[in-house]
């Protein structure tokens, strides 16, 4: 990703928030890193060098301010819309990949030589695999420090390290102060209550203005399953399927930030789980330059007005959501809901309330069933017609065997191709899965008939032939638009 560095600087200048965790600012006097809209003093132009990512600071030996924190601001919204070799790499990396598999398990993933891979984030990104991933690895270490009263020793491995050592190294070269110091900086300044032991985090998750949050809820309750997720009072939470057990968690969004409780069975799955609501909410979205592109649009253009900062749902589960969007087939929101719920509570994993008290709190009550458990189901014992039923154990076979890797760093062109291939699946199902799954930014979904007959329309009152073709690549946030057009009829199906 090319920096222009003039207009960095004129944005560090103006102290413009907009472009916070898309570039970071490096001043060679001080030997720090900051977000581009620290209130620190302007440093001067020579003094000043410009990053693509945290890790390529950390790489030529700047530490992160301790004033602004540039590593807690949104995520770039470079890296979800990129379906290219970097942007599938970032994405990798950022749901832990080179923590599990390392960076050859990476390569794997993308189809290329270790050797490849760093090369071309070297050259994008300014690091490699590695010095990313340690980099993502020290933010959340930071977080269980901050946030917790866990043992330090037991922060380092959580966090994704290989030992004490590498952990305190890392954290003096990226904050400049030891885990301990981290820690009691933090307590000095805390107004919170006291923190405990325990398997529960409560964090901010930064996000750019405007956020249209109230949208966001309405559409997540619309389609909240009971058993396994809820909107009340404005906070969304549900469970969580993590590699080392099951989770939960609500999420309060606010005008500038999301309010995140977690509660984890292992303390290692906070990465996982932090980047999984980030993407349910779209956190590292660019509202300003999708409102800008979309609002200039005679058609979109008082929509976009009346609702500024709109995101695109994404998901905590891909398998989950490409489920749901099978189950949802030629039926209604409220008849999907219905049988999902069954499904959960015949074929999820029971919570034990006593362990999970956060879950208890919202009546939240499974997990949403494995892959391997919905494969082996009858499909007539599902409570749909026997063909859809049949689609859902073919889907959900598929993934537990590793044919199907529906996920935000999935290949979009081969995940389309594969999910067609499945019996039951058409465009419309296919499309929905990547437009929420794998945060594709520009899929419309012609086919969607609320938004065919909005189309329709538009044609015949202008003679506008095709007015999707300017809205890319933000369709996706197009169809959002479209789905909250005020005068649609109550028997419009919507996904």
């Amino acid at each position: 990703m090319k920096l222009d560095e003039d207009r960095c600087y004129r944005a560090v200048s103006a102290r413009d928030s907009r472009f916070d965790g898309v570039f970071y600012t490096a001043v060679t006097s001080t030997g720090i890193y900051c977000r581009p809209s620290c209130p620190a003093r302007t440093p001067k132009r020579e003094n000043v060098r410009f990053y693509a990512a945290a890790a390529a600071a950390h790489d030529a030996g700047f530490r992160a301010c301790r004033r602004c924190r540039p590593d807690a601001a949104p995520g770039s919204p470079e890296w979800d819309v990129r379906a290219d070799t970097v942007g599938r790499a970032m994405r990798l990396i950022r749901d832990g990949v080179v923590e599990s598999d390392g960076v050859p398990g990476l390569a794997d993933r993308l189809g290329y030589s270790t050797r490849h891979v760093h090369r071309i984030l070297v050259d994008e990104v300014g690091a490699g695999p590695l010095a990313i991933a340690r980099s993502n690895r020290a933010h959340h270490a930071r977080i269980l420090l901050e946030t917790t009263d866990v043992p330090v020793t037991d922060v380092a491995f959580a966090a994704g390290f290989a030992s004490v050592r590498q952990f305190n190294d890392t954290l003096r070269t990226v904050y400049d102060a030891t885990p301990s110091a981290l820690r009691e900086s933090a307590q000095r300044h805390s107004r919170r209550t006291p923190r405990t032991s325990s398997g529960r985090i409560e964090l901010r998750l930064a996000v750019r203005r405007p956020f249209a949050f109230e949208e966001l809820l309405a559409f997540l309750a619309t389609r909240a399953v009971p058993g396994l997720e809820t909107v009340r009072d404005g906070t969304y939470a549900r469970t969580l399927r993590l590699p080392h057990g099951p989770g939960v968690v609500a999420l309060t969004p606010a005008e500038d930030h999301v309010r995140c409780v977690l509660e984890l069975t292992d303390l290692r799955d906070t990465m996982a789980a932090v980047t999984r609501c980030r993407s349910m909410l779209d956190l590292d979205a660019d509202p300003v330059a999708v409102d800008e592109a979309l609002g200039a649009d005679p058609y979109l253009g008082a929509a976009v007005l009346a609702t500024p900062g709109m995101r695109v749902p994404g998901h905590v589960d891909g398998y989950e959501l490409a489920v749901r969007a099978v189950v949802g087939q030629q039926v209604s929101v409220a008849g999907a809901r219905t049988t999902l719920a069954r499904i959960v509570a015949q074929h999820g994993a029971v919570l034990e309330a006593e362990s999970h008290p956060l879950a208890a709190a919202y009546a939240l009550t499974h997990v949403f069933p494995e892959p391997d458990v919905l494969a082996a189901v009858d499909p007539t014992t599902l409570g749909m017609p026997r063909s859809r039923a049949s689609t859902v154990a073919g889907l959900a076979d598929a993934v537990a065997v590793g044919k199907l890797d529906i996920g935000p760093s999935a290949d979009r062109a081969a995940l389309r191709a594969q999910l067609l291939e499945l019996r039951g699946i058409g465009p419309w199902t296919a499309d929905y899965v990547l437009m929420r799954a794998t945060r594709d930014p520009d899929v419309l979904l012609a086919t969607d008939l609320v938004i065919r007959r909005r189309l329709d329309a538009h044609v015949v009152a202008t003679g506008d032939d095709d007015p999707t073709t300017r809205w890319s690549p933000w369709r996706s946030y197009a169809a959002m638009h479209l789905w909250h057009l005020p005068d649609t009829s109550t028997t419009e199906r919507k996904p």
